[in-house]
């Protein structure tokens, strides 16, 4: 298996790590983490004007018809500058229900506002009774006059305090349905929250929402076959982002142990810490592998593409927080400070090791595939 980047994987890579030593750290993160958006709509502009947001589109939708490893190597380099702008919630997760599930209308309406960077999306999917469970889900579409009525409430939708428009899962008498509701319907009431990683997003409840028929996305009874697909491809997103904030815990923590010192001597040359820095490395090698794995498999269209997705969100939530907890305490009480970077990334990362599937989730996911 070729583990190589293409030229033009290079010159993507490059791209976003250029935007990254240039504008991001941890005073643009702080900084960003005080506005009501908690991210900086230029920025979204810019990535809009690069090619960035229309990477993963076909190039029948006006995009660049990138991968899965395209996408891998975007969000590693963010990972590594902790970018809070909404590349994963707009451009992967909804945009790729747009072009899996979209008819050709819904795509010549929506598909051209993300790639310019004119609005905004948000999955709509988590309750308070569905645990991990997507398909678990008390938001019903019932039928009326000229199309159907949308009455629920959804929790903790990223980016849904500010996205134009929400990917909404609901139950109907044809099964499990994705909508595309309008965030500013009549019948459509949020209230902000702020995840633990300093996210922005919002609880979100429906209050007999009007619909058209042209509303719904994809076929009737079809939408656990889109939500596998598009949430494989976002795992790979995920899965990238948490590689490249692990290693720059990793080689943070490595450059404090040459400098701090104790007894007299660097604390890197002790080596109860150099052993613990070892499995830091272990551990991101062991992810970075998954990764490529997943990402490689998934392009290629393989059958064990969603096993091995599995198996890699498992591995972010459990390397996530291997290494950024060796990291916190082999810095010591600076470690958890606002003005370090450290304490940043693992907010991240475990907002990561988390969403769509915690550890215990994933293994059972992963044990049912492997059957």
């Amino acid at each position: 298996m070729d583990f190589s980047l293409t030229e033009e994987q290079m010159l993507l890579k490059d791209s976003v790590e250029k935007f990254v030593r240039d504008h991001c750290g941890v005073e643009r993160h702080r900084r960003l983490a005080g506005t009501e958006l908690g991210f900086d709509p230029d920025a979204w502009g810019q990535f809009a004007e690069l090619g960035w947001l229309c990477m993963p589109f076909s190039e029948a939708l006006g995009g660049f018809g990138g991968g899965a490893v395209d996408t891998m190597v975007m969000t590693e380099a963010m990972g590594r500058g902790l970018v809070r702008e909404p590349f994963l919630t707009t451009v992967v997760t909804c945009g790729g229900f747009l072009q899996h599930a979209g008819s050709g209308a819904q795509q010549d309406r929506y598909v051209a506002g993300i790639i310019d960077g004119r609005t905004q999306w948000a999955f709509a999917f988590a309750e308070s009774r569905g645990g991990y469970d997507l398909e678990c889900v008390s938001t019903r579409v019932t039928a009326a006059p000229g199309g159907y009525r949308l009455s629920g409430k959804k929790l903790a939708v990223l980016n849904g305090h500010c996205a134009d428009f929400l990917i909404v899962t609901a139950e109907s008498e044809a099964g499990l349905g994705l909508f595309i509701v309008d965030a500013e319907a009549q019948g459509v009431m949020r209230t902000p929250f702020t995840a633990v990683d300093g996210s922005r997003g919002a609880h979100i409840e429906f209050a007999s929402v009007t619909l058209t028929p042209g509303q719904q996305l994809g076929a009737a009874g079809e939408a656990s076959g889109h939500i596998e697909k598009v949430l494989a491809m976002t795992t790979v997103a995920m899965g990238g982002e948490a590689l490249g904030a692990m290693q720059v815990l990793l080689d943070t923590t490595v450059e404090y142990t040459r400098t701090r010192e104790q007894f007299g001597q660097p604390i890197g040359k002790f080596q109860a810490l150099q052993h613990r820095m070892a499995d830091m490395y272990l551990k991101i090698e062991e992810a970075r592998s998954l990764l490529f794995y997943a990402a490689i498999l998934l392009d290629e269209g393989s059958a064990d593409a969603a096993r091995a997705c599995a198996a890699l969100k498992l591995k972010i939530a459990e390397a996530g927080r291997h290494v950024s907890q060796e990291a916190v305490q082999l810095h010591g009480g600076i470690g958890m400070t606002d003005e370090l970077i450290v304490g940043h990334h693992f907010k991240r990362l475990l907002l990561l090791g988390m969403l769509y599937g915690d550890e215990e989730y994933q293994l059972q996911k992963y044990m049912a595939l492997a059957a």
